[in-house]
Formats: C-alpha cells, sequence, structure tokens
C-alpha cells in the first residue's frame, strides 16, 4: 500500500513541480526581455532533462551503457509523441502562433547527426566532444537571438500571456525555477522507483522496465511541464520544451556519458529504435512548418503511436 502511495506522492510534485516550472519561465521571459520560448528552449528544457542526465551517468558508471542510451532514446520518442500528445488530448495546443522553425532544424540536425555517430558502433569520447561542440553552437545562437530580442524589446505584452506578472518580484521568479527544478527529477524519481517495485511483483522483467518505465519516466518531467503549459494556454513553453528537451538528450546527455565511458550501440537499436526516433521527430513538421494546432485528433494519434511502440517492444 505504500508503493502505491509514493507513486500517487510523486505524481502529485510532478504536477506542482511543472506548474511551478512554467510560472518561472513565463515570468523570467517577461523580466529580461525574451521569448518564453527562448527560456523553454534551455532553462525548461535542461532542468526537465536532469533525470535523464542522472540516470545515464549512472548506467556508465554501474558498467550498464545500454541502459544509457535507451533511456535517451526511449525519451526522445516520448517526448515527441506521448509528451506532445497527451496533452493535447486535455487542452489545443495553438502551435500555429509558435515560431519554432530554427529550433526545430536544430533538433533535426542533433538526431542526424547522433543516429550518423551511433552507426559507427560506439560512442567514444571523440563522439562526446563532436555531440558538446553542437550543444554549445546551438546555445551560442539561442543566445544570440536573446540579445537580439532585448534589444528590440519584442517581449509579449502580460495581458497576452495568462498567469504572467511582469511585476513578479525576482525572488518569486527563482523560487518558481527552483521549485520546478528540484521538484521534476525529485517526483520522478519516486514515481520510477516504486513503479519498478510494482512491476517486479507483478513478474516484469528488470530489461522491460529499463526500456519502458525508465525511458517514460525519466519524460515525466517534460509531460508534467507540458500539461501544465498545454493548460496555461502557453504553447510556446509546451513545444519549445519538447524540442530542447530531445537537443539536450542527444548532445549534451549522452555527450558528457560519453567522457566517462564509451556507450557501445547494440545492433537492436539500429534496425528499429533509432529510426523509429527518427521518424518520431519528422512527425512534429505539421506543428511547426504548417502552422497547424496540436488539437485533440492529433493528440490521440501521436499517444496511440506511441503505445504501438511500447507495446512493438513489450512483444
Amino acid at each position: 500500500m505504500m508503493v502505491w502511495a509514493l507513486v500517487a506522492l510523486g505524481l502529485v510534485i510532478l504536477l506542482l513541480a511543472g506548474d511551478a516550472l512554467v510560472k518561472g519561465a513565463v515570468n523570467l521571459s517577461l523580466r529580461v526581455g525574451i521569448p518564453a520560448l527562448i527560456v523553454s528552449l534551455t532553462i525548461v528544457a535542461f532542468g526537465t532533462s536532469a533525470p535523464e542526465l542522472l540516470v545515464s551517468v549512472g548506467a556508465v558508471l554501474a558498467d550498464k551503457p545500454g541502459l544509457a542510451l535507451g533511456n535517451v532514446v526511449g525519451s526522445n520518442i516520448a517526448n515527441a509523441l506521448l509528451v506532445l500528445g497527451l496533452p493535447a488530448i486535455l487542452a489545443v495546443m495553438h502551435t500555429s502562433g509558435c515560431d519554432t522553425r530554427k529550433a526545430y532544424v536544430f533538433m533535426l540536425i542533433g538526431t542526424v547527426l547522433f543516429i550518423a555517430l551511433a552507426l559507427t558502433g560506439t560512442f567514444t569520447f571523440w563522439s562526446g566532444l563532436i555531440l558538446l561542440a553542437a550543444l554549445a553552437g546551438m546555445l551560442f545562437d539561442t543566445a544570440r537571438d536573446a540579445a537580439r530580442h532585448r534589444r528590440a524589446d519584442r517581449a509579449a505584452p502580460a495581458d497576452e500571456v495568462e498567469g504572467a506578472d511582469p511585476d513578479m518580484p525576482w525572488w518569486r521568479i527563482v523560487v518558481f525555477l527552483v521549485l520546478g527544478l528540484v521538484g521534476l527529477p525529485l517526483g520522478a524519481d519516486l514515481l520510477v522507483d516504486n513503479a519498478s517495485i510494482i512491476a517486479r511483483d507483478y513478474g516484469v522483467s528488470d530489461s522491460v522496465i529499463g526500456l519502458t518505465l525508465v525511458a517514460l519516466g525519466t519524460s515525466l518531467p517534460e509531460l508534467a511541464t507540458t500539461v501544465m503549459a498545454a493548460l496555461r494556454r502557453q504553447a510556446d513553453v509546451a513545444l519549445g520544451n519538447v524540442i530542447g528537451s530531445n537537443m539536450f538528450n542527444l548532445l549534451a546527455i549522452i555527450g558528457i556519458t560519453s567522457l566517462i565511458g564509451p556507450i557501445p550501440v547494440d545492433p537492436e537499436f539500429l534496425q528499429i529504435d533509432l529510426w523509429v526516433m527518427l521518424a518520431a521527430s519528422l512527425a512534429l513538421i505539421p506543428f511547426v512548418f504548417f502552422k497547424v494546432d496540436v488539437g485533440r485528433v492529433w493528440g490521440i494519434a501521436l499517444s496511440v503511436a506511441y503505445l504501438a511502440y511500447v507495446t512493438i517492444i513489450l512483444i
């Protein structure tokens, strides 16, 4: 009974932390004069990717490098399909008003680079340096965009942003961000650990838990943040969080983890998972380039696609 209670507690912490992070990110963007999209591509994305980093580094140190790769690939698939699809079932995300084309192109370049390095058979120290160099280039370009927006004073007016307060004190913004960034990995850890205990009680193997619960569990911060962003009509934060988190997963997490130790690529990843990840990334094209809103029908389609992928893994 206690295990189920801890699962519920982890879920509550995730939702509250996701709400706090969205509030902090939106108000930070107002105070510094840059779009919420840029904040979501950096601070929010890095914060919600913290569980993936902890799991991947821990897996390599524990001599289980395959878990690190599976965690990142599985999380990226979950981000593109479930994290974007499930919130859309609850509330339409008006992504047609978001300009995420440049960030999305960066994400696709990062995905192709990641797959190209995976085809060599092993992520080495040099692979890690290449991935981190690509991340540095992306962050430099984002910083340049932020400076340009500040000079042009193009921040959205407060009355156009639900839950925004342009006069919110700095200490409250910091508190919201800290609560979000600390609460998300804590909630995810509680939920994943105790869900794994429940799964083992029902006879589910460790390998299946790693491919499903761990990858999905480390994507829960992104899901919680995106759900709250959708409910608060912050489509730019929702889409920016997914795109930014996927870039950080591929470039920062595997980049850093590769510096700690080599990550061999299981042949099965080259046959199925990497290409599913690429297909899931390409599925975002209508929302980025053709100004399509992520409505309920799209949300159901993306969620069903993710469930089909998990079913194939389980079979």
